[in-house]
């Protein structure tokens, strides 16, 4: 029979105090950095790859397709492997790929040289989302798991901040092939960092079923929760919106607001640092918040509106980052609750595979996301582009209270 009570007990003698919960997340919180980082790699070096290789924005739009296509099918299986295997030895090779995926994308001469890279890339960031809430709620007291959560987010937006700015700036100057051999560099280094702290992240030994126990508990049991699907609903949709402002918002502020690349590239800097600062509020406000779905609903009412604003162009281009800014923070605030939603659907002993299978819903969407988006900007629509990232945020409020309504309708059931 599943529960839909995904705290994972430790043993006395492994209770975790504030200096051990403070290094697991911060370990984690790093290696999320890292392959939010990579998500990234791409997207902000389309201005010298599309007149190198000579493609249109739809086809720079499909490398970010097939990155999160082989991402969303991976973290789908990712999270079973993590539940059987452990999830350090599946966090390091994740990392180990990354580094591998930049240096064959650093030496490519052909488009299909390009997919052959964001696919290697994709593999690599497959297990990140599985790997990491695993150890968190592993090895994270449960008083302290929702600020776990929170400098999770926050270490992944200062990856997608960092990305461009530094991308950007080593090809600016030197090349393009340049700032990806050092952004190789990056996941080489926090593999050694995590492999001299191993022992703060290591696995839970894993629990062998009885015999008698196979047939009543299946590892795919899970997959009948309506809470599950819901989530990865969630994350789809929010992600497709996420897709236009991480690979095409620069591209349309330009032609919109007529500001320059750099003012454009700020205001997504802007973006990304608003949404860390909102996922440290947020953290407090999903500790102290019993109704998780509640704070994402508001959170994205505002977030919504704000891209709805911005499309308008009836502020300056100073005007434009800000809202950006307010985008990013409002958004923000919901990572946490939003993380913490997830945790109150899985069932006990499947976190893996639950974050595999309802993170994969981020990788689909970041796979559509960028394809529709490249659509509209060729059509030169960049207007249009934020309307509809508001419209996506909108949608993601319906999907976000279903979750609460079956989480805390099974609790009552349960009691």
């Amino acid at each position: 029979m599943i529960t839909t009570n995904s705290a994972i007990d430790l043993p006395p003698q492994s209770a975790p105090t504030l200096r051990s919960d403070a290094r697991v997340i911060g370990l984690v919180g790093l290696a999320h950095g890292v392959s939010h980082f990579y998500h990234l790699i791409l997207a902000a070096l389309f201005v010298w790859l599309k007149p190198a290789f000579d493609l249109s924005y739809a086809e720079l739009g499909l490398l970010m397709t097939v990155f999160f296509i082989i991402s969303g099918v991976g973290q789908a299986l990712a999270g079973f492997v993590v539940d059987r295997f452990g999830a350090r030895a599946v966090l390091f090779s994740g990392i180990f790929l990354l580094g591998v995926s930049a240096l064959a994308l650093s030496t490519a001469h052909s488009y299909a040289a390009l997919m052959l890279g964001a696919m290697l890339a994709g593999m690599g960031n497959s297990v990140f989302h599985p790997a990491d809430y695993t150890i968190l709620n592993q090895r994270v007291s449960a008083a302290r798991v929702a600020y776990g959560f929170s400098v999770h987010g926050i270490s992944g937006n200062i990856g997608w901040a960092l990305a461009p700015l530094f991308m950007t700036y080593v090809a600016t100057q030197y090349d393009w092939r340049v700032a990806l051999q050092c952004a190789a560099v990056l996941p080489f280094g926090v593999l050694l960092i995590l492999f001299l702290n191993r022992h703060a992240i290591r696995p839970e030994p894993v629990k062998q079923a009885a015999p008698g126990q196979v047939a009543s508990e299946g590892t795919l049991d899970f997959l009948r929760l309506p809470a599950v699907w819901m989530c990865f609903a969630f994350f789809f949709i929010t992600a497709i919106a996420l897709g236009g402002i991480q690979s095409f918002a620069s591209v349309a502020l330009v032609k919109l607001y007529g500001m320059s690349l750099a003012l454009a590239t700020s205001a997504y800097t802007a973006y990304m640092l608003a949404s860390a600062v909102g996922m440290l509020a947020g953290g407090v406000v999903g500790a102290r918040s019993k109704q998780p779905d509640r704070n994402v609903a508001i959170a994205f009412s505002a977030a919504a509106l704000l891209a709805v604003l911005l499309s308008m162009a009836v502020v300056p281009a100073w005007g434009a980052v800000v809202l950006m800014g307010a985008i990013g923070l409002t958004s923000g605030v919901a990572g946490p609750s939003r993380d913490l939603m997830i945790r109150a659907a899985a069932p006990k002993n499947a976190t893996g595979r639950v974050y595999g299978v309802v993170y994969s819903g981020l990788d689909s969407g970041l796979a559509v996301g960028p394809l529709f988006f490249g659509a509209l900007m060729d059509g030169d629509h960049p207007a249009l582009l934020f309307v509809f990232i508001g419209v996506f945020q909108a949608l993601a409020i319906a999907t976000a209270v279903g979750v609460g309504g079956k989480t805390r309708a099974a609790a009552l059931q349960k009691a």
